[in-house]
């Protein structure tokens, strides 16, 4: 499934996940391509956890994501 990208740095990223019915939302942070890596700071259920999940532990917001552009799988 597609997700979504801050359009401040593309860094941070979200991907959705539909797991026996339910959605997944896995909020990542992706390293400079120099250093390389992914590190997934957490798994929610719902869109208001999300949110709570982006507050405590990032500097972006849901208004700073935009959906990945297609054909983009990073």
């Amino acid at each position: 499934m597609r997700g979504w990208v801050c359009v401040c740095c593309g860094r941070w990223q979200v991907s959705v996940e539909r797991i026996a019915g339910r959605y997944l939302y896995r909020l990542a942070y992706r390293y400079r391509p120099d250093v390389g890596g992914v590190d997934v700071l957490g798994e929610v259920g719902s869109i208001a956890a999300l949110e709570r999940l982006l507050l405590a532990r990032t500097p972006v917001t849901l208004a700073d994501l935009r959906e990945r552009p297609a054909g983009r799988a990073s």
